[in-house]
């Protein structure tokens, strides 16, 4: 079942602000920090899952057991990235129950043609918007649980224009969806007029170095949008960090004289995936004898 605090938050009118999370250590990291809902992003699950690039390469089987256990670990509610459903209608349908089955309290579809991409890289085309609101109405009829929420992003500004994505994000909404992503945006006049015209509560991607300004949040709520989204600040982050430590080992041949910054430390991290009760059972069971 869904969590019903991320659907309160929405009619609540508060602000969301939610971090990418990836793998289980951002997922367990992101989750004690208080956030109000975590983004499961596609890019880095499908590149921390598989290595590879986020172009239509991962299937629904991969994802739907990697989104499974990140809701399992997570007390807070998330929303996941669902592509374009995979595939035709009935795999919509099918995405939208395994998700929300699996805990998910989101679902984010988009009306890219597949094989999709990034949305915030080259060669994106987009299917007919009449194909996609089809696709939503049967997300809308999916669901159980009336706490799961929809997300439709469109693609269109990029190939179609800031109008037609425009006119999209109105017809998605129109077709049930609980929020509307327009995606890769690129300058925050175009993000004004997109919270000037659209009704249904917005969401923002801000990834760093991409195609859309990043607004302070104050800025983003007072020009329409209810919600906005960090997909890549957690993994880029981690690779930089990586980048740094591996650096230095192939450097020195060892880690000493690393910044403590660097590191989480390694007492942190046993307690950040639950060593202490592992070992408070070990006592509990410990043979007496």
């Amino acid at each position: 079942m869904a969590n019903p605090s991320l659907k309160a938050a929405f009619d609540a009118k508060k602000f969301i602000v939610a971090p990418g999370i990836f793998d289980m250590i951002s997922t367990r990291v992101a989750d004690g920090m208080g956030f109000d809902c975590l983004y499961a992003t596609g890019f880095g699950t499908v590149a921390s899952h598989l290595g590879v690039a986020d172009a239509g390469i991962a299937t629904y089987t991969d994802m739907v057991g990697r989104m499974g256990r990140f809701a399992q670990m997570a007390k807070t509610p998330i929303i996941a990235d669902a592509d374009t459903g995979y595939g035709g209608l009935l795999n919509v349908r099918h995405t939208v129950m395994g998700y929300e089955a699996a805990g998910i309290s989101g679902i984010q579809l988009e009306d890219q043609e597949m094989p999709k991409k990034c949305g915030h890289t080259p060669g994106r085309s987009v299917i007919p918007a009449e194909d996609m609101v089809l696709k939503l109405k049967v997300a809308v009829e999916a669901r159980r649980d009336p706490n799961f929420l929809i997300v439709a992003r469109t693609d269109a500004r990029t190939s179609l224009g800031l109008e037609e994505a425009i006119r999209r994000g109105r017809m998605y909404g129109d077709a049930g969806a609980d929020i509307v992503f327009i995606e890769s945006p690129e300058t925050e006049a175009e993000m004004v007029e997109i919270g000037r015209s659209i009704a249904k509560p917005l969401l923002a991607n801000n990834v760093e170095g991409g195609r859309t300004p990043i607004l302070p949040a104050a800025r983003l709520k007072e020009i329409g949008y209810s919600i906005a989204i960090y997909p890549g600040a957690g993994f880029l982050a981690v690779s930089a960090a990586l980048e740094r430590v591996y650096s230095h080992l192939l450097k020195n041949g060892d880690t000493n004289g690393l910044p403590a910054q660097e590191s989480y430390g390694f007492g942190r991290m046993c307690e950040l995936m639950g060593f202490p009760e592992v070992w408070e059972f070990d006592k509990k069971w410990a043979r007496k004898d």
